[in-house]
């Protein structure tokens, strides 16, 4: 499966090209870096911030490789319009200010980027469940970039280029995964994230696995049969010969016919709560929501690492930097 939130990223990367936000985007690239290369240029831009009654902080730079950071950038730079007019006006730069349109238009892409932002947060978390996640947040991405009358023309273009993009991606992801994995998550086992046609097949498909799934292994022992047999055995005289496979239907109903959680409820915890009521279905739950979403986690913990082991520490063991990446994440926690 790949990871989802580089999906989106690719997605608002590929959006951005081929939009009208280029050119603004460009001057607030070469206005940051005004004042992020010269350390007099930030003493004055803050002796500004102070004058407007503003917070000191420093302009933030957006870099290709870093999530989120355009918008980080854009958050940034808007608030602090006057104090960056007001401090470029006293020097001599080459530098092109933004219009008013411009302006306007980085106000119009941080509204397009905050939910893709929320919800690459989201799916890039580790300490919870963000498998049963994807397929919803992609649907509320698709329903927040629907046009309306009121958007410009770029922000058409921008919104139709990322539900084709992200649409075209989503194909190539394991969707019959994801799928059973939102069915198994108790928050969004209604399954509104999954178009009406595609839904009984995806319990369909749900109780194909749990037929197919090994079940209990059987004890033998020297006085007797093992019990699994000496059961079917027993049935053999009986009419219900259909009972295994009506088992798994039954299953799915009781749990069709569980209340589904709130948002902020853990579905681990409540399958852990809730296996012994539905003990075919708890292996699978344990199966397909461990799975994550995305490979942020991993993609930290490399860059933890890399932080320590440094040119002036590459002689430090692999056991003591083993120490010092756990002692960084805990010390995090805390």
């Amino acid at each position: 499966m790949p990871c989802i939130a580089h999906v989106i990223q690719r997605s608002i990367t590929v959006s951005l090209a081929d939009s009208g936000f280029v050119p603004a985007l460009a001057k607030c690239r070469k206005i940051v870096g005004h004042f992020k290369h010269s350390p007099a240029n930030l003493t004055e831009l803050n002796a500004e911030q102070v004058k407007l009654g503003q917070q000191q902080e420093p302009l933030i730079q957006d870099v290709p490789t870093r999530w989120n950071s355009t918008l980080e950038m854009v958050k940034r730079i808007i608030p602090n319009q006057a104090a960056i007019k007001a401090t470029l006006d006293q020097q001599q730069h080459n530098l092109v200010m933004l219009t008013p349109a411009e302006w306007d238009k980085l106000q119009r892409l941080e509204t397009l980027l905050e939910p893709c932002r929320y919800v690459t947060q989201i799916l890039g978390g580790e300490a919870y469940v963000s498998c049963s996640v994807v397929l919803p947040a992609l649907c509320h991405l698709h329903c927040v970039m629907e046009t309306s009358d009121e958007d410009p023309a770029y922000m058409i273009r921008f919104k139709t280029k990322f539900k084709d993009d992200l649409g075209s991606r989503q194909e190539h992801t394991n969707n019959a995964w994801l799928k059973i994995a939102t069915a198994l998550d108790p928050r969004f086992k209604d399954l509104k994230s999954v178009p009406k046609a595609d839904r009984e097949e995806v319990w369909t498909k749900l109780g194909g696995l749990l037929r197919e799934s090994p079940g209990r292994p059987s004890h033998t022992t020297e006085d007797g049969p093992p019990k699994k047999k000496m059961n079917l055995l027993l049935q053999l005289g009986s009419d219900s010969e259909s009972d295994e496979e009506v088992q798994p239907d039954r299953a799915l109903h009781r749990y069709r016919a569980e209340p589904t959680i709130e948002m902020t409820d853990c579905p681990l915890q409540w399958w852990s709560s809730h296996a012994g009521a539905h003990d075919k279905l708890a292996p699978l739950a344990r199966k397909y929501l461990a799975t994550p979403a995305s490979s942020v986690p991993c993609e930290r913990l490399f860059s933890l690492a890399g932080h320590i082991v440094q040119k002036k520490r590459s002689a430090l063991l692999s056991e003591n930097v083993d120490k010092l990446v756990c002692l960084s994440n805990w010390l995090k926690d805390e």
